[in-house]
């Protein structure tokens, strides 16, 4: 007996429904972000104001990267205004804006502001700073060997609306902490350069990240580069797209989930880069943060694009 017109239609529009949930759940399967992965979030690593409160005086010393007019309208008692991320950088081979390595610098520098690798260092900045130099001295001080450095959520904003106590004017002469250079460990696995990013290029354990805006990730040179493009492979991610508006960071969830629909898996290794280095440099805080094993390219794209040899691309 063949089934009527009615019944046949019921067994085709059931196939069809079949179809349909098989080919959403291997969509799914396939597109899903990182949160079934394990991901170790570091929370020491990210301060919140009340936290800071508790921290008594004598443990910490709080750093404040904003300008030094801002600073003087208003600060966290205490703080030690490290205004320019300039004052720790240098030409290298015709590259502006590399890291100082000088230990006798370094340790006569920080050690002059009370800075020491024995005690905590709290960073804070203006979360609407476009380009966030908290996160370029947060990944300086790791770079200089100091253990216990973390950054202030919000920033300056947070803080006030915690009803943080503010005080103006010019900071507290500090007790020089006496560095010595010995002090300075140059500590090798946070940071990148071309060699080791050209060798790595290929290799599916590391993934590249360019954190500029997409205009730039595409070609736009608005900082003297010397060609346009990105490195080949790298994916984009705006550094601003880890915080949220009021420049706190996203919750881990939100984080995961923005790294999954960009292809970042937990077992890999990270290499962050922008212009410079210094808003990669936050972006190097957030993986940090997350757990990720991540490097910041030093030179960054004005390094890179100077070296007629290396490849580009400026495909989206």
């Amino acid at each position: 007996m063949k089934p009527d017109s009615t019944s046949a239609a019921l067994i085709l529009s059931s196939k069809i429904r079949m179809v349909f949930w098989l080919v959403s759940g291997l969509f799914l399967m396939a597109s899903s972000p990182i949160q079934s992965q394990q991901i170790q979030v570091i929370p020491e690593l990210l301060v919140t104001p009340e936290t800071l409160k508790n921290i008594p005086s004598e443990h910490r010393v709080i750093v404040d990267t904003r300008s030094k007019f801002k600073f003087l309208m208003g600060h966290i008692p205490g703080a030690v205004n490290l205004n320019n991320w300039r004052d720790f950088t240098t030409k290298k081979n015709g590259i502006k804006g590399m890291l100082i390595d000088d230990k006798d610098f370094i340790a006569h520098a920080l050690g002059s502001e009370g800075l020491s690798p024995t005690k905590s260092i709290i960073i804070y900045g203006d979360p609407g700073n476009p380009w966030r130099t908290d996160g370029r001295f947060f990944w300086m001080f790791e770079r200089y060997g100091f253990k216990k450095v973390a950054i202030l959520d919000g920033g300056m904003d947070a803080w006030k609306a915690s009803n943080g106590p503010v005080e103006s004017g010019f900071q507290e002469k500090r007790k020089d902490a006496k560095l010595n250079p010995n002090d300075i460990n140059l500590t090798s696995d946070v940071i990148a350069d071309k060699s080791l990013i050209n060798k790595i290029l290929n290799n599916k354990d590391y993934i590249l990240i360019d954190n500029r805006t997409h205009k730039e990730y595409l070609g736009a040179t608005p900082y003297g580069s010397s060609r346009g493009g990105h490195i080949p492979n790298a994916i984009h991610i705006h550094w601003p797209d880890f915080f949220n508006k009021d420049g706190t960071l996203k919750s881990a969830s939100d984080l995961s989930r923005l790294l999954g629909a960009s292809g970042v898996k937990s077992h890999h290794e990270v290499i962050v880069y922008c212009t410079g280095g210094v808003r990669s440099a936050m972006a190097y805080f957030v993986f940090r943060y997350l757990g990720f094993k991540v490097r910041n390219y030093d030179g960054s794209w004005w390094d890179w694009s100077r070296d007629s040899k290396l490849p580009i691309e400026t495909r989206g």
